[in-house]
């Protein structure tokens, strides 16, 4: 009896060591399975959208420890390139560099709007492709390797071209534009150009009526101007207000400021950069002529 209890246990615990050796160390494979290292690189980070919003990277492959060989020297690891270098800016930054890293990108068509200062999706999609042309690791983020490459390439960005009039370019004047003061406004370029004797003093972008509520197009005259006004009709705040046709008027919209072109107007001609606009309703004088047109 004895001896029969003694073999089973012998038995148990053999078994329990075959178990235990079948088991993998990582925690993420069953039993008697162990995953390969990857071999790929991780790729670059993805843009989507058209906000200029944070990129969605995906996640880098964890790598595996290569095995030494029989003779016990190891082997060398994989070389995958130089390293790019310190990360001078990268998704998320907002800073003066940024602005000037997106004016230089700019001057040689990699990116098409104004510089915001601000490092986002667009910016990286940007950088992304620079990189990707130039043979460099398409991290999104500028190194700098990439830093210094887009140096090489471009000029220092003047005051304009950090801060450009508008962030929509401006349209061909109308011929009526060309004499006098006058706010020409482009429906087809969504901008205003305030000139003087055919001259473009300042501009700025703007958006209008919906089909509901067009704005009116034609040559007009300021009829009269109010810094502070509220709409008797929608009750909304309308600062700066230019009338110039029946009640239509050139005036900050704090909802364009917001929204962008994702609405629209009652038909007067909303501007988004009040700051501007404050200047530009010092310098028109009741009278001045305003031309919308296509």
């Amino acid at each position: 009896m004895k001896r029969s209890s003694v073999i089973r246990r012998v038995v148990v615990a053999a078994t329990a060591v075959a178990l235990a050796a079948a088991c993998t160390p990582d925690g993420g494979s069953g039993p008697g399975t162990v995953s390969p290292a990857p071999t790929t690189a991780a790729p670059a980070p993805t843009t989507s959208g058209s906000g200029d919003d944070k990129p969605s990277a995906s996640a880098s492959p964890s790598t595996g420890t290569p095995s030494a060989p029989a003779t016990g020297t190891p082997s060398a690891p994989a070389t995958t390139g130089a390293p790019a270098g310190r990360i001078l800016m990268k998704d998320g930054d907002e800073n003066a560099q940024v602005r000037e890293l997106q004016a230089r990108l700019r001057q040689i068509g990699y990116f098409d709007r104004a510089p915001t200062g601000f490092y986002g999706t667009m910016t990286a999609g940007a950088v992304t492709a620079f990189q990707k042309k130039r043979e460099l690791p398409q991290t999104g983020s500028v190194d700098e390797t990439t830093w210094q490459r887009l140096l090489g390439m471009t000029r220092k960005p003047t005051a304009a071209e950090l801060r450009p009039a508008t962030t929509n370019k401006l349209d061909t004047p109308d011929p009526r534009c060309m004499t006098g003061r006058v706010m020409c406004i482009s429906k087809e370029s969504r901008t205003l150009a305030w000139m003087i004797d055919g001259k473009v003093v300042s501009s700025f972008d703007v958006r209008f009526g919906s089909e509901n509520t067009p704005t009116r197009e034609g040559e007009f005259k300021v009829e009269w101007k109010a810094r502070e006004w509220t709409s008797t009709i929608y009750h909304t705040p309308m600062p700066y207000s230019m009338f110039f046709s029946r009640g239509q008027a050139v005036h900050y919209s704090a909802d364009f400021a917001a929204r962008g072109y994702a609405g629209a107007s009652h038909g007067c001609v909303n501007v988004r950069d009040k700051a501007k606009l404050a200047v530009l309703f010092d310098q028109v004088k009741v009278g001045d002529k305003v031309v919308v047109h296509w």
